[in-house]
C-alpha cells in the first residue's frame, strides 16, 4: 500500500480536500445521469462504488477524526449502502500508512531519539494503519512489542473536522440543527481524548488491571518509559482479527465461549467500573482458537455518570419497561420527554422510546440469547430507519435522549454486531443479575 509523506493539517488544507472530494462526487453523478440519458441504463451500485472510493481516498489522506467517523459508520450495517460500508471498513485495519521519516520525526520530538536508537529492531513500514495512528512491530531485549504512533496534526484538527462534518451528518441522519450541540460536544470530547495517548495509557493500565480476573480475556503489558503523548508501546499480542477468525471452521462451542467472554468483559465494565471501552469495532480485538480474546486499544473510553447509569438501568433491570412503574419520571431524567411537553407529545415519545428500548434490551429478559439470529438485527435496523424517518422526531425543537447515550449505545451496538458475526449464543440474564451494581428504587 502506498505510504503518505504528509497529512493536510491546517483548516484550509483540510477544507480544500473536502471541497475537492465534493467536486469528484458531483462528477460521478454527472457521469451516472449522463449514462442514463444516453443509454437508458443506470447502475446505482456503480455510482455508490465510485463515490465510496473517492470519499474513502479523501478521508484516508486526511486521517484523524474525519476517517474515524467513516470507521464508526462502517460498524452500522444499515446506515450505508454496501459499497460504502465495505470501503469504510478498511479504516478499521488498513488505511494508507505514514512514511518512515514522519514516524522518526515524531520519536525525535518526544524522545530526542529515533525508534532505531531506542529499540533493537523497528519495522520501517507500519504493520497496521487505522484512523488515528499506525502500529509498528519492534523488539527489545528479546521481547516483541507493538508501538502505536499517532498521525501528526490529528489532535489539532478534531474541532475543525467536526464543524465540517456536522452539516453532512445533520442531512444524513435527518437531525434538527436546534439543540444538538451537546451531541457534537460529546463526540468532540471523546475524539480529543483519543488523540491523548498519555490518557489512553492511563485508561489501558487501569482497565486491564481491573478486568484481569475475567477468564479468557487478556491484555498487553504497557511500557510508560517508551510512551508519550503521541506514542504508546505495549507487548505484541498474537491472534487474529474477527473477519479472519470467523471464516475458519470454528466450533459452535468455541463461538459461544468467545461470545460469553466478550459479554462478561463489557458487563463488568458497565456495571462494576462504570468506565467502558467504547470502541468495540473488530480491529481492537484479537481472537485465538482456544477461545481467548486480546483487547489492544483503549483510546475511546466513556465514563458513565451515576445519574445516567441509575436512570437507564432502573428501566432495564428494575423492569419499568414491563410494569410501567416510574417510567415517565425516568424518561424525563433521560431527556426522552420534558416536563413542559404537551400531553400529545409525551404520549408519542413515551410510546416511541418504550418500543425502541423493549427491542434493544431483549437480551436482558432471556436466560440465553442467540445473537446469530439475524431477525433480531433486522428489527433493530428497521427501528433505526423508522426513527430516522420520523418527521415529528426530526422536527423536535429539543434533543430526545441524553448525550451520554451516544457512546453507550455505540458500545452495545458494536458488541451486538460482533456477537452476531461470531454467531454466539450466550447467557445474558444471569450474568447481568450477578452485578454488584445496585439500582435505586
Amino acid at each position: 500500500m502506498k505510504e503518505q509523506s504528509k497529512i493536510p493539517t491546517s483548516k484550509v488544507q483540510r477544507a480544500t480536500k473536502f471541497v475537492t472530494t465534493g467536486a469528484k462526487i458531483g462528477g460521478n453523478y454527472l457521469k451516472h445521469y449522463g449514462k442514463k440519458v444516453l443509454t437508458g441504463d443506470s447502475d446505482r451500485a456503480e455510482l455508490d462504488k465510485s463515490n465510496a472510493e473517492d470519499i474513502y481516498e479523501s478521508l484516508s489522506n486526511l486521517k484523524g477524526s474525519a476517517l474515524k467517523m467513516a470507521q464508526m459508520l462502517s460498524m452500522d450495517k444499515n446506515i450505508l449502502p454496501d459499497a460504502y460500508q465495505n470501503k469504510f471498513m478498511m479504516a478499521q485495519y488498513s488505511a494508507p500508512p505514514l512514511s518512515f521519516p514522519l514516524v522518526v520525526k515524531t520519536f525525535k520530538k518526544y524522545f530526542e531519539k529515533g525508534p532505531l536508537d531506542i529499540f533493537d529492531t523497528f519495522t520501517s513500514s507500519a504493520v497496521n494503519a487505522a484512523s488515528m495512528g499506525q502500529v509498528h512491530k519492534a523488539t527489545l531485549d528479546g521481547k516483541d512489542l507493538a508501538v502505536k504512533v499517532q498521525y501528526p496534526g490529528v489532535g489539532e484538527s478534531v474541532s475543525s473536522d467536526i464543524k465540517m462534518v456536522k452539516p453532512i451528518a445533520l442531512r444524513m441522519f435527518n437531525l434538527n440543527n436546534l439543540d444538538v450541540d451537546s451531541y457534537f460536544a460529546e463526540i468532540e470530547e471523546r475524539l480529543l481524548e483519543e488523540t491523548d495517548y498519555e490518557l489512553e495509557l492511563k485508561h489501558s493500565q487501569e482497565i486491564s488491571k481491573a478486568a484481569d480476573h475475567i477468564d479468557g480475556v487478556f491484555f498487553p503489558k504497557y511500557y510508560p518509559e517508551y510512551s508519550s503523548k503521541m506514542v504508546i508501546t505495549m507487548d505484541w499480542l498474537k491472534g487474529q482479527h474477527l473477519n479472519e477468525f470467523v471464516n475458519q471452521n470454528i466450533s459452535q462451542e468455541t463461538r459461544n465461549l468467545i461470545g460469553q467472554r466478550l459479554w462478561d468483559f463489557y458487563e463488568f465494565q458497565v456495571h462494576e467500573l462504570r468506565t467502558v471501552h467504547a470502541d468495540p469495532h473488530p480491529g481492537n480485538f484479537l481472537f485465538r482458537e482456544d477461545g481467548s480474546i486480546g483487547i489492544i486499544d483503549f483510546g475511546c473510553v466513556k465514563v458513565i455518570p451515576d445519574e445516567y447509569y441509575y436512570s437507564y438501568f432502573e428501566i432495564v433491570r428494575g423492569g419499568a419497561l414491563k410494569t410501567g412503574g416510574r417510567l415517565e419520571e425516568l424518561f424525563k431524567q433521560l431527556y426522552f420527554i420534558y416536563e413542559d411537553d404537551s400531553e400529545e407529545d409525551k404520549e408519542f415519545y413515551m410510546d416511541l422510546f418504550k418500543e425502541t428500548l423493549e427491542l434493544l434490551t431483549q437480551p436482558y429478559y432471556q436466560d440465553e440469547f442467540d445473537f446469530s439470529d439475524d431477525s433480531f438485527f433486522k428489527k433493530i435496523y428497521a427501528t433505526g430507519e423508522m426513527l430516522s424517518k420520523s418527521e415529528k422526531l426530526r422536527k423536535s425543537k429539543r434533543p430526545r435522549g441524553s448525550h451520554h447515550a451516544i457512546y453507550l449505545n455505540r458500545t452495545y451496538f458494536g458488541l451486538y454486531n460482533m456477537l452476531n458475526s461470531i454467531g454466539a449464543k450466550i447467557n445474558t440474564k444471569n450474568q447481568f443479575l450477578k452485578s454488584k451494581a445496585q439500582v435505586v428504587e
